[in-house]
């Protein structure tokens, strides 16, 4: 029983993970979202394997505050003898807090001045208004005060009213707990502060009992304070059991373990549990985490179990995404993440098919995982190609994105490159068309023409349809090829609105068939500009559909918006609505 709710508890996460993380694939501006960060909760659960040391020092702060150190060293001596003169602290406790307290100390100085005898103001300041001691101290454990504001006591003042937090506090740092850390523990679980005389350190051995090192508890409290709160936590116990049956002593967690963010000891069981439901052997599992510790560590194991609901939204099962943990690659989970995001990113950029998007990372998740690839942009203009040929070289060959990533240098495709059955197809066309076979005039066409020959006959219909005469369109394609290289639709569309719109006959087009070639907004905008300028007096009546719309802009304000007052005015108006709309 226990086994299938944990089975259960593990399929809702993923499926939690999955659905949160990236709902579905085919939405893919919701997908993009997630650039900025390889996955959702790696974005909330930042790692915690160690890697290089964070400092914590507040020295950064004091920096930023461009105050002479000469002035510094004198405020903080002004602080240090009141804490420890006036109100009787412990002198390594005021010594600590005076030259930890950056933000406060600033304070003082902003409100006093820095000219002048500045420690014999500040100390003439603190004895006649006491000073809220909580404030500097909170600084000085590593608290922001926008963190310690909330968490300031409502009465006392003194730091010396509270000695049960004092107590506590002393028995963290006798524990070689930085002092600097330990505003976490008060963050994260503030009651640890008020237990009664030696129940912390009690908590904290409990720890040591399990045969933990001083060291590793004084990280693991700093990064779970909840370990502190109750009892010896299970989870926690659980996951150090698991560890070992699978062949990790104590030592290696110690030298693996890293403090800097939180840690969450359920979810790292919950990765644990889910790598034996995938049916990972305790062996394989041993030389996955002791290689790359990061799966199990970088947010508490929530990047990974991104990482497997992305996956899972894309069709793989659990069955095929352990071959690629058995076989993952010697770079960081991280960099992993990113790149797999990337190339989701970069298909999607091509307007790659949905099925084959998901086909690719399925199939071969491990070597989009390696390769940071170049922007699409970028990579479309170095090899000289279109989208659709880009998809096509990616599918009959993912290899080929080893060759696209950061840093390479991409040899640009021959420009003839192209399948014989579409060559053809044009060929045919324009044969019916009338051009000689192999002439010059043919080959320019085939260079002008985009599409299938059949594409190109069902647009040539499409103008015949309209009411054009098969001559005409003949020799509206011979002047102006660039307009069957528009879908059906969108000459339909185009037509329509010559005729129904702006009043013209269909015929217009045998003279003027660069229209075809002209955004609808663009059309719409001269238009109804023209008609306006002819209302109110200024318009020329005579000019052609074709002098209205070929015009630069620039031309076309300069020679007709402007001969109105008001005309820009109503230009701009008439543009932002229809580009808007």
């Amino acid at each position: 029983m226990a086994f299938y709710l944990l089975s259960r508890r593990i399929a809702s996460i993923v499926r939690w993970v999955s659905s949160t993380c990236y709902g579905n694939h085919l939405g893919r501006a919701k997908i993009e979202i997630c650039l900025t960060a390889p996955f959702h909760i790696a974005i909330t659960s930042p790692r915690f394997y160690r890697t290089k040391k964070v400092s914590s020092e507040n020295s950064s702060a004091k920096d930023a505050f461009r105050i002479p150190s000469a002035t510094w060293k004198l405020a903080q001596a002004a602080l240090l003898d009141y804490l420890h003169c006036t109100r009787s602290l412990q002198f390594t406790d005021a010594e600590y807090i005076s030259k930890n307290s950056p933000m406060f100390l600033e304070m003082l100085l902003k409100r006093l001045g820095s000219e002048g005898d500045v420690e014999w103001s500040i100390a003439r300041f603190l004895r006649y208004h006491p000073i809220n001691e909580f404030e500097p101290f909170f600084e000085s454990i590593g608290l922001h005060p926008s963190e310690y504001s909330s968490l300031l006591p409502q009465n006392p003042m003194f730091l010396s009213d509270d000695d049960l937090l004092l107590e506590n506090y002393h028995e963290l740092c006798n524990y070689r707990v930085e002092r600097s850390k330990i505003g976490r523990l008060f963050k994260g679980a503030p009651e640890i502060f008020q237990y009664s005389s030696r129940v912390l350190i009690s908590k904290i051995q409990a720890y040591e009992r399990l045969g933990l090192s001083q060291s590793l508890v004084a990280r693991l409290i700093v990064s779970s304070p909840y370990l502190l709160v109750g009892d010896v936590n299970r989870d926690f116990v659980k996951v150090l059991e698991r560890l070992k049956s699978i062949g990790f002593e104590f030592s290696w967690l110690e030298e693996t373990f890293d403090d800097t963010v939180y840690c969450s000891w359920s979810r790292i069981l919950l990765m644990l549990d889910l790598f034996s439901r995938m049916g990972c052997k305790d062996e394989q599992l041993n030389q996955l985490i002791g290689h790359h510790p990061e799966i199990l560590f970088d947010g508490s194991g929530g990047r990974t179990l991104s990482l497997i609901g992305f996956l899972l939204k894309f069709g793989s099962t659990l069955g095929d995404i352990l071959p690629i943990f058995l076989h993952f690659p010697e770079i960081q989970l991280e960099i992993f993440c990113s790149n797999l995001m990337r190339c989701f990113l970069f298909l999607s950029k091509i307007e790659m098919e949905s099925p084959d998007v998901d086909k690719l990372l399925q199939s071969h998740s491990l070597l989009l995982g390696q390769c940071t690839l170049k922007k699409p942009n970028s990579v479309l203009a170095q090899l000289n190609v279109g989208k659709r040929r880009l998809c096509r070289i990616i599918l009959e060959d993912p290899q080929k994105m080893k060759n696209w990533v950061r840093g390479s240098k991409i040899d640009r495709l021959p420009k003839a490159y192209e399948d014989s059955s579409s060559v053809k197809e044009r060929i045919k066309f324009l044969l019916d068309l009338g051009y000689a076979v192999n002439s010059s005039a043919m080959k320019k066409a085939l260079k002008l023409f985009r599409g299938r020959g059949g594409q190109l006959q069902e647009r040539f219909n499409c103008l015949v349809e309209a009411g054009l005469d098969p001559k005409d369109v003949l020799d509206m394609v011979t002047v102006a090829p660039q307009i069957l290289n528009q879908s059906k639709g969108l000459l339909e569309r185009k037509i329509d609105f010559l005729v129904n719109e702006l009043g013209y006959p269909v015929s217009i087009l045998a003279r003027f068939p660069s229209y075809l070639n002209y955004n609808i907004n663009r059309i719409k905008l001269r238009y109804l500009m023209h008609k306006w300028l002819i209302d109110h007096g200024t318009g020329d009546p005579t000019l052609t559909l074709c002098t209205i719309i070929t015009s630069t802009e620039r031309m076309f304000i300069k020679h007709q918006v402007n001969g109105h007052p008001n005309g820009l005015q109503v230009f701009q108006e008439l543009k932002s609505d229809i580009y808007d709309w």
